[in-house]
């Protein structure tokens, strides 16, 4: 009999993810899903979003809803960021705090006002790999008399639409305007005469589209954008366009051991402006002794790429670790997210990286490494 611990689960799959195959996508393992890491090249793929438009599965994140009178104050307990201040239509990037002031998750929190019977709510999104976790961290904390939760990330497909040109592709297939959408809005929307939830966000640094529908509706989305010359991307080119934007990666450069302070996500802490929630004593001694580690960014000269792992040296001697790193398609040379010491996290600060047993410079540098003049603000 085969120990248990060897039996591994199988993977999950999208409802896209026979499209995927017709395409013939290189897949990959991603948080217990198996997912496209890339289709015609991750060059190219980056390049599209870069300068046109890009679409990615992403169908494999938590996708949650809630709803209650007292939703909001419920929520502002589990998070460092004042969400009383969200409009209907407006949403908010945070993270879900342990006791020890730990990022559990980071989420978004798209707030959709209150319905008819005098209901708060509002849709949550959390990372793949984190789903279950949250799940449960949210249920153990949310009172069930007061929230009512559903977890529709089985039931429904989740599509990004990135790129200067995302709106041009995607507006023919929707009924309304999104012209208007601020970033960080969202609507209630009809994608191809079908009911769908759109929002104006994205993990690309470049302006673009989250649209959540059912699988049938996502199918022939999915087919309508490639028909009209929107090119299909995977993985490898969402981390390459994240990294640039210093968007962090759960569980490579922010985990249950990082705080917010810690990981440059000092402006989703509003102390000033809301009550107690989960870690904020924590974050209150940070804050007022300073932090002892700080997430810098890292610029190297030529083709040597700081990986995932790789020491980071001052004067010879270890002083952090390199979290992501990679070739800038967009720049043309190696960047990287670390940790070191807040003495040594100032820009300018000459640092050197250990890749292979040899020492090789890197400078810290202001993030993000690209910002696009094409987003669209709040």
């Amino acid at each position: 009999m085969a120990n248990q611990e060897e039996i591994a689960l199988p993977l999950a799959r999208s409802p896209l993810f026979e499209l995927a195959q017709e395409l013939k996508a290189r897949l990959t393992s991603f948080g217990g899903w198996e997912m496209p890491v890339q289709f015609v090249g991750i060059s190219k793929e980056h390049e599209a979003v870069r300068n046109a438009a890009g679409m990615f599965d992403i169908s494999h994140m938590g996708k949650f809803t809630l709803q209650g009178k007292n939703l909001i104050s419920q929520l502002q307990q589990l998070v460092p960021s004042d969400l009383s201040r969200l409009q209907p239509g407006q949403a908010q990037y945070s993270v879900l705090l342990n006791p020890q002031g730990g990022i559990i998750d980071d989420i978004i929190f798209y707030y959709q006002g209150e319905n008819t019977f005098g209901e708060q709510q509002g849709v949550l999104i959390v990372n793949a790999a984190t789903t279950s976790k949250d799940k449960a961290w949210l249920l153990q904390h949310l009172d069930e008399n007061e929230v009512k939760f559903q977890d529709l990330s089985p039931e429904k497909v989740l599509i990004a639409v990135q790129g200067p040109q995302a709106v041009n592709f995607l507006q023919p297939l929707v009924q309304e305007d999104l012209t208007p959408v601020k970033g960080f809005g969202h609507l209630e929307a009809t994608v191809l005469g079908k009911p769908g939830f759109i929002a104006r966000t994205g993990y690309t640094g470049e302006d673009g589209f989250e649209v959540m529908v059912d699988p049938d509706v996502g199918l022939e989305l999915w087919r309508s954008l490639i028909n009209a010359g929107v090119i299909p991307c995977g993985l490898g080119a969402r981390d390459t366009l994240r990294l640039e934007a210093a968007m962090a990666l759960y569980g490579q450069d922010i985990d249950d051991t990082t705080t917010p302070l810690e990981a440059g996500l000092g402006w989703l802490v509003h102390l000033d402006t809301k009550g107690n929630f989960i870690g904020r004593s924590v974050l209150e001694r940070q804050k007022a002794a300073g932090v002892q580690r700080r997430l810098v960014g890292l610029q190297m000269p030529g083709r040597n790429i700081a990986r995932h792992g790789y020491q980071v040296l001052s004067t010879g001697v270890v002083v952090g670790e390199v979290t992501s790193g990679t070739l800038s398609p967009t720049l043309g040379y190696p960047i990287a997210l670390a940790y070191v010491p807040t003495e040594l996290a100032t820009v300018g600060q000459q640092l050197e990286v250990a890749i292979r047993g040899k020492a090789y410079p890197a400078v810290v540098v202001k993030r993000p490494f690209y910002r696009s003049k094409n987003r669209v603000s709040n």
